[in-house]
């Protein structure tokens, strides 16, 4: 049985979130190239352009990509041999959100459904969790 200690959880979701606000993928990358190039409207080719010059200046800079990081969603797909230690799963993954969301200068917009009070921490995350 391996053992995962929460504090890598927390780092891993941490970096995660992050990321995915700061890098694009260079599929992503190569299509908006391709449209600056090929679309048939001058506008929208600029438009390629500028989201071409917005993902450099995000990776570049560590700023998010976009002013709406929505709402924190996870995917985990953990092994039926793994033993979490050290604390709480789902409190590791919201820790792991609250401090990407917090060190990454990440807008913070999840609302609780019933009050629509800000949750200032993008916390709680949906987690969708396969065991494999």
């Amino acid at each position: 049985m391996r053992e995962v200690h929460i504090d890598e959880i927390i780092k891993v979701v941490r970096d995660l979130f992050m990321d995915a606000n700061y890098n694009l993928g260079q599929d992503v990358l190569d299509a908006f190239d391709r449209g600056s190039k090929e679309d048939e409207s001058p506008v929208a080719r600029e438009v390629f352009k500028e989201l071409i010059e917005n993902a450099r200046i995000a990776r570049e800079e560590k700023t998010p990509l976009c002013q709406d990081c929505g709402l924190a969603v996870v995917f985990v797909q953990l092994g039926q041999e793994v033993h979490i230690v050290g604390g709480n799963f789902r409190d590791a993954i919201f820790e792991g959100v609250r401090q990407g969301y917090g060190e990454g200068y990440l807008r913070k917009s999840a609302c609780n459904p019933f009050t629509r009070a800000n949750t200032k921490d993008n916390t709680p995350a949906i987690i969708h969790l396969e065991l494999v």
